[in-house]
């Protein structure tokens, strides 16, 4: 039945998700608050994972829950099942969509009502893709069991972020270095500094 939930959970992900891996943060968040299949700091360290390994963000989430979901309930087999139901469940709605869209392009190519409705679709994705970098920056900047106040702000995540910053849009000699770089750099000093 988990899987079945799981599988539901991720395919409404991959539906109404659009706009890349990035705009199914929003939707992971509501799955955690949900299902508590993982907590909101789970969902950073995966963020952070899914952002430096190949493939896909949203996918390599979706597979990383359905695997963490999966062991916790039936060990390495369920770990297996559980990453793979909801890898599938996350990528069936574009696989359906795109067969969809292939058997009726070229009847719809030039069509003036599909233009605009594309066109509408980006605000859309840009809003879901900034609610996630805000979702993102807060849980990894602010403390909100301790309130809003000065005491809750991450000093050390903050200063680290204003430093990448700069290097990245400032400092001619590191703007052109490769962002593996900076996130092998980050990994160090949140090492380092035991950030998190």
């Amino acid at each position: 039945m988990m899987y079945l939930q799981m599988f539901w959970e991720f395919f409404k992900t991959g539906l109404f998700a659009v706009g890349g891996g990035m705009a199914t943060i929003p939707f992971l968040y509501e799955i955690s608050h949900k299902t508590g299949w993982f907590t909101p700091d789970q969902l950073a360290n995966m963020i952070a994972v899914g952002e430096s390994t190949p493939g896909p963000i949203g996918v390599n989430m979706a597979t990383y829950v359905g695997f963490l979901n999966g062991m916790n309930h039936d060990g390495i087999w369920g770990a297996l099942l559980g990453a793979v139901v909801a890898t599938l469940g996350l990528v069936t709605p574009s696989v359906i969509v795109i067969l969809i869209v292939a058997a009726i392009l070229k009847s719809f190519r030039n069509n003036r009502h599909v233009e605009n409705a594309f066109y509408g679709l980006r605000p859309a994705s840009a809003g879901l893709i900034a609610a996630a970098g805000i979702s993102v920056m807060l849980t990894n900047l602010v403390d909100a069991s301790a309130g809003w106040s000065i005491g809750a702000l991450n000093i050390k995540g903050i200063i680290l972020a204003v430093i990448l910053w700069v290097l990245t849009n400032r400092v001619k000699e590191t703007k052109k270095w490769h962002p593996i770089v900076f996130i092998g750099i980050s990994a160090l000093v949140g090492m380092v500094f035991q950030m998190g």
